[in-house]
């Protein structure tokens, strides 16, 4: 389950892009709280603390609780937009957690035993599909992530979601199909294999090509010698 951090806020007056201009004057990055059934709640934070929360990974699955000025929620962040240029935060989104929610997160897959996959060893490769599935889970026991094993796949094999043991009261969002987690791909070696023995048989049937041409020369000489030496018909 993904552990609950403490975020320090403030509360702040002011909506639109002006009053947001004005929180980054000061060094703060614009924020708002919504969901659960209250009236959205406007914030600010500190650019080092929220900047480094979301390079750090994991930010849009990681449960806060927010600390605005001596009042305490949990929220769960939901967007964050990034300067085109400088790659700075410029506004957050959080959304609250009440009791018994539910909410659509995306989890990464972690892969494992790459080392002793079978399909992997005879030269194959992981290609992987999906690197993080979208899931409704419950907001009080979000998971960091889930577990695809490797260990028995052959080449040509495939990950699909059935094979994956999920948390408890966490389901995929898309559930009319068996979809492809990732699958072990066979090594290109092989595919170039028919293209390398053609190449070698061009180039032994050159050789031979070139002899036959060159002994078509001399049959053609003793016939032209014969017509130079018959004799000319008298008149």
């Amino acid at each position: 389950m993904a552990a609950t951090r403490t975020l320090t806020a403030t509360a702040r007056k002011g909506t639109g892009k002006g009053a947001a201009r004005s929180v980054r004057r000061e060094g703060r990055i614009p924020g708002v709280i919504y969901g659960g059934g209250d009236a959205a709640e406007p914030i600010a934070l500190e650019f080092r603390e929220l900047n480094k929360l979301i390079y750090a990974g994991h930010f849009l699955t990681t449960i806060f609780e927010l600390d605005i000025e001596g009042i305490k929620q949990r929220v769960i962040p939901r967007d964050y937009q990034l300067d085109p240029v400088k790659d700075q935060p410029l506004h957050v989104d959080f959304l609250r957690l009440k009791a018994g929610a539910s909410l659509r997160v995306q989890v990464p897959v972690h892969f494992i035993n790459q080392e002793i996959c079978p399909g992997i060893k005879r030269g194959g490769s992981l290609n992987i599909v999906r690197h993080a599935i979208e899931m409704r889970v419950p907001a009080d026991a979000i998971p960091e992530s889930v577990v695809a094993d490797l260990a028995s796949l052959q080449i040509n094999d495939s990950v699909h979601i059935t094979d994956i043991p999920l948390p408890d009261r966490c389901k995929p969002t898309q559930r009319e199909r068996d979809f492809t987690i990732a699958t072990i791909s066979p090594p290109l070696v092989a595919a170039e294999e028919p293209a390398a023995a053609a190449s070698a048989a061009a180039a032994a049937a050159a050789p031979e090509a070139k002899g036959v041409k060159a002994g078509a020369a001399p049959a053609a000489a003793p016939a032209a010698a014969a017509a130079k030496a018959a004799p000319k018909a008298k008149k």
